[in-house]
């Protein structure tokens, strides 16, 4: 599953590598609004009788990638370092398979490691009961739930819980980097 996405990232990043240096920030209004200079994009590319890439634009799941990424100041991804430094690394490895799996494992690893922070962690699915399993004499009932017990533990975990620190992710928020111009990729 990893590695289809980090092949996905791969194919995304090249597709709209130097896209930042199309966007234009509008404050004119209250709220600044991001343009995306379509034309500027496709020309530099050498790309404007292209239909797929035009569609691909014209879409509105690139106006909600604009809106999302357009920002200068916001907390920066896997795509964002692999559109500003990894574009010569992307273009040396398209004649080299070898080189381009153990990029896409890379990433894959990135991927997998974004999604679970705590690897120590492990979640274990219950499996589903047997079937005919609810016919067994066997199965002892439910025990009784000792209610007292159970504010016991919740006062020892609020007392833990305001002691520590809040759990936050470290996401910061800084200025995204705008990568090579797109003239370098015709």
């Amino acid at each position: 599953d990893k590695e289809v996405r980090a092949i996905f990232l791969r194919l995304f990043a090249q597709l709209f590598q130097g896209y930042r240096s199309c966007l234009q920030l509008i404050r004119i209004h209250a709220e600044p609004v991001i343009h995306f200079h379509k034309a500027a994009f496709l020309g530099q590319r050498g790309l404007i009788e292209n239909d797929f890439l035009t569609k691909v634009l014209n879409g509105m799941a690139f106006a909600g990638f604009v809106s999302e990424r357009g920002p200068p100041f916001r907390t920066c991804d896997l795509f964002d370092e692999l559109v500003a430094f990894e574009v010569e690394r992307i273009k040396a490895e398209e004649g080299n398979p070898p080189k381009m799996i153990k990029h896409v494992r890379e990433l894959a690893e990135q991927l997998f490691k974004n999604e679970n922070p705590n690897p120590h962690i492990a979640f274990q699915k219950v499996p589903r009961p047997t079937e005919g399993s609810h016919l067994r004499v066997h199965i002892l009932p439910f025990p009784r739930i000792n209610e007292g017990r159970v504010q016991e533990l919740l006062q020892e975990g609020l007392a833990r819980s305001q002691g520590a620190p809040p759990a936050t992710r470290g996401d910061k928020k800084c200025v995204v980097p705008a990568g090579p111009p797109v003239g370098t990729f015709v």
